[in-house]
């Protein structure tokens, strides 16, 4: 039989569109049919985007008490219901009660991810300025997955329609970029995407693009000297390592390559660069993935929404693509688990006479 997963999904900052996304997403018997679920959120706001959305209840409630655990159900709402207080969609703004809310799902799905019970955790969009005011000082989801699960090496990708991509730096201001941007924040990215490439999309040789910090990618040091400096040691790096990847390259003409099939990935240097793109082309379908990580995390690649919560607008396709690629992912590593040889015993040496 097929591997049926467990599949975490977290509810996001309450006064934002993930119950609606995750409703919605899950509302298909076809999708729900193809693994368990796990959601740790507020049953309140659950129950509003149903009745708002006109779609039956389709899970089962366990309040939390403190103590994560496997459940037999299909589809299960852990509900917090100690923050039942924020009363449907009436908050549609940041607050400090959403920052320690959507923190305390995230922190229970990670350690139940650690704990063997759920394959993957799905995040819908927090707030960062509700974790702020709460007092979390993550950027966000991906720094907070790495420090809890103590990954040395770490990288944002996203995956949408025609294109993917890594980037070498995240949340940083731009202002920032000069005191971040190195050899090694180049060439980790491109490390961790060849492997994701091969072990999560079945590429076995991946083809991977570099873009180039400044515009045309310098045009030989006439407009900064990071492509010479920094950039190109490092895919010079990454090719010693028999990875086939090339660059830098214009930022404004290497996604056009990599849209029409010339490369598997690009490799960004900066937050916008790549997600304008992936934006441009897949806004509805595009994932986020943290590469590098020992579980498995996706999330769908917008924000919080506040202006349409409530409204029944929300568009659940990133989130359904989100949860598909949690299950390909947990899929393929259940079959890598269990296609490795086990460990003979050791032999018992007859006792000498």
């Amino acid at each position: 039989m097929d591997y049926r997963p467990t599949i975490a999904i977290t509810m996001g900052d309450p006064a934002g569109i993930g119950a609606e996304v995750i409703v919605k997403a899950l509302a298909d018997p076809v999708l729900r049919h193809r693994a368990r679920y796990i959601i740790y959120g507020m049953n309140e706001l659950l129950h509003y985007a149903a009745d708002v959305a006109e779609y039956d209840v389709f899970w089962w409630r366990d309040q939390f008490n403190g103590r994560l655990r496997a459940y037999p159900h299909d589809v299960v709402v852990v509900d917090y219901d100690t923050y039942s207080m924020l009363g449907g969609s009436a908050i549609r703004s940041p607050s400090k009660m959403g920052g320690e809310a959507s923190m305390r799902f995230c922190l229970d799905a990670i350690d139940a991810a650690k704990q063997k019970i759920v394959d993957a955790v799905v995040t819908a969009p927090i707030a960062k300025e509700s974790w702020k005011l709460a007092g979390y000082h993550f950027p966000g989801h991906t720094e907070l997955f790495a420090q809890r699960t103590g990954a040395r090496r770490h990288a944002m990708m996203f995956a949408g329609g025609p294109l993917k991509v890594v980037l070498s730096t995240v949340h940083i201001p731009l202002m920032g970029l000069w005191g971040k941007l190195n050899i090694g924040a180049v060439f980790q990215p491109i490390e961790l995407i060849h492997q994701a490439l091969v072990e999560w999309f079945d590429i076995p040789k991946p083809r991977i693009a570099v873009a180039g910090l400044n515009p045309h990618a310098s045009e030989n040091g006439q407009f900064g000297d990071e492509e010479e400096r920094i950039i190109a040691p490092a895919i010079l790096m990454a090719k010693d390592q028999g990875i086939d990847v090339t660059g830098p390259y214009p930022p404004d003409t290497i996604f056009l390559k990599a849209r029409d099939g010339y490369f598997d990935a690009v490799v960004c240097m900066y937050h916008d660069q790549g997600l304008i793109p992936v934006k441009l082309l897949a806004f509805d379908r595009a994932v986020n993935i943290t590469i590098g990580l020992p579980i498995i995390r996706t999330s769908p690649d917008h924000g919080t929404a506040f202006d349409i919560v409530g409204r029944n607008k929300a568009n659940p396709g990133s989130m359904r693509s989100a949860i598909e690629m949690a299950i390909d992912m947990a899929v393929k590593r259940h079959a890598r688990e269990q296609s490795k040889p086990s460990t003979p015993l050791p032999q018992q040496q007859p006792e000498s006479k």
